[in-house]
């Protein structure tokens, strides 16, 4: 589905990103993960656009996509959603949801309107529905709880029909009950939509528990990539961010 083959982001002297190849195949659910300053979300700004990469390419589909703006990778079908959720606080859930899919489908004019057009309309409660923001539907997204203002950003990049979505932190400021809701309902819809996923997350439980594969960036380059049983049991990945049950209690 989606190849990354050498690349390199460099901000001034600092190389964000270095040489990073992996790839992420149709339908798999990936954790990317890493210590702070990694590059995890500088990697997920270059896959969607955000960032041009200073070197190496990006592959989606066969096609090359490397280098296109933020909208050219939407309308190829990779969707994201970020740490701070971002959406219109002065406009209602239903309301975030249409003028996505409205803009998306190209249909400017109905941003004006004040009944858009049916299919617009339904295909926001569908994607309201996914995400169990459907009783939310008519509240002003600033009124939402913080686990549902981020619920509705997720739901945002769905209602732009991805066939692969990048989430940075799902599950950032939540507490642990809160947290685990979140990202059942993210694999749920993984598995119910047939997307290939990728989450950047710092909740080991989470990312062992429910992840196909993982990747650890370290220093912005790529430092191991396995199964989850292969990534806890990695020496590298042990010193450089895991640490040991040993180390933790004597911390």
């Amino acid at each position: 589905m989606l190849q990354i083959r050498g690349l390199t982001k460099r901000f001034g002297g600092l190389a964000a990103i270095s040489d990073v190849t992996m790839e992420f195949p149709a339908g798999s659910l990936t954790a990317v993960i890493g210590p702070n300053g990694a590059g995890k979300s500088t990697f997920f700004n270059l896959i969607s656009g955000a960032f041009r990469p200073d070197a190496g390419e990006i592959v989606f589909k066969g096609e090359t996509i490397t280098g296109l703006d933020r909208a050219a990778i939407v309308r190829r079908g990779i969707g994201r959603a970020f740490q701070v959720a971002s959406f219109f606080p002065s406009m209602t859930v239903a309301e975030n949801l249409m003028a996505a899919i409205a803009a998306h489908r190209g249909q400017w004019g109905d941003l004006n309107h004040r009944f858009p057009r049916q299919g617009v309309r339904d295909r926001a409660m569908e994607v309201a529905e996914m995400l169990g923001l459907h009783d939310n539907a008519d509240t002003l997204s600033a009124n939402l709880s913080h686990g549902d203002q981020k619920l509705l950003d997720i739901a945002l990049a769905l209602a732009l029909e991805p066939s692969m979505l990048l989430l940075d932190e799902p599950t950032a400021g939540m507490g642990p009950e809160e947290r685990w809701r979140m990202i059942e309902k993210v694999q749920r819809l993984w598995q119910q939509q047939h997307l290939t996923l990728a989450f950047i997350e710092h909740d080991m439980d989470i990312v062992f528990g429910i992840s196909s594969s993982i990747r650890v960036l370290c220093y912005g380059r790529l430092l191991a990539e396995g199964t989850p049983d292969e990534i806890r049991n990695n020496p590298a990945v042990i010193e450089a961010y895991l640490g040991t049950p040993d180390a933790e209690e004597d911390a």
